[in-house]
């Protein structure tokens, strides 16, 4: 067979590492933790930091895209049985060094940042890897580990700079943990099929459907009221509310269209619209706070 013919060509071979490593999403982890950095300092880090930052939360994240994957194969055969490894676009020893490059990069770029980012780091790669391993399965528990990590990424940032002390880093740890949990929720409530097939204990499945979407609902609701804190306690200049106004009406916006929806494929949709916005949120907020 040729070189480069589907799914064995260079292009097959790196599309296959693209769809494994969700590279937007592993990007959205780096630019978390330059986010921390710039809220935590008040300023734009140093360059060197900066990029050792965004790598840390890269493959960090990229390593917890992969391994999901690899542990997720039977319930992918039904849910997405389109991505690398069940569709053998990418084989188990791929994912497997994948993900042991990964790791050790994300690793050394924290560990380049200092001990305590590099323990932080660690305790990330460690709880984002049980989860896929072990703890998906537990339905909200599992939802808070990845809550947690993405919080973490915020925090990290901070440590990167050796500032923890500025509330607003806080506020956006809980925004991400909130948001996250709600995201987390609402994408049980679409996954049902594959779960049943593990016996997760998704709110989907112990309270159906709808109850999950409305509870994922309140969640994005609370995310919109902490969003005000800062304004209430006098720490934002009142300027920033044109850039949290658009974000807390694009998230009720399509927080309402998710409860709405009546099929898997919409609702997926409507998930990544809500992450997708927040992402923007984080962008324009940290370039209107330096400006």
């Amino acid at each position: 067979m040729s070189n480069n013919s589907p799914g064995t060509g260079i292009a097959a071979k790196a599309k296959a590492m693209h769809d494994l490593v969700k590279p937007e999403l592993s990007s959205a982890a780096g630019v978390c933790v330059v986010a921390g950095e710039v809220i935590a300092s008040g300023s734009v880090p140093e360059a060197s930091i900066g990029i050792l930052g965004f790598l840390a939360g890269f493959f960090i994240s990229g390593t917890a895209m992969i391994t999901n994957d690899y542990f997720d194969l039977e319930v992918d055969r039904v849910n997405h049985p389109a991505r690398p490894l069940p569709s053998g676009r990418i084989s188990a020893n791929e994912v497997m060094i994948s993900a042991l490059l990964f790791s050790a990069a994300g690793l050394i770029a924290a560990g380049l940042l200092g001990p305590i980012a590099l323990a932080l780091a660690l305790a990330m790669w460690i709880v984002s890897n049980l989860y896929n391993w072990r703890y998906k399965e537990t339905g909200l528990f599992g939802n808070m580990m990845v809550g947690l990590c993405l919080a973490l990424l915020f925090v990290l940032g901070g440590v990167a700079v050796g500032r923890l002390d500025n509330p607003m880093l806080w506020i956006f740890a809980a925004l991400v943990f909130v948001f996250d949990l709600g995201e987390e929720i609402a994408g049980g409530a679409m996954d049902m099929e594959g779960d049943r097939k593990r016996s997760a204990r998704s709110i989907a499945l112990l309270y159906g459907r709808e109850n999950a979407l409305r509870l994922a609902g309140l969640l994005f609701g609370l995310f919109v009221l902490i969003s005000l804190i800062p304004f209430l306690m006098g720490w934002l200049r009142s300027f920033l509310l044109f850039v949290f106004v658009p974000m807390d009406l694009a998230i009720l916006y399509f927080a309402s269209k998710l409860l709405a929806s009546r099929r898997a494929e919409e609702g997926r949709m409507r998930i990544r619209q809500l992450y997708l916005s927040t992402i923007i949120f984080v962008i324009v907020f940290i370039a209107a706070s330096v400006w």
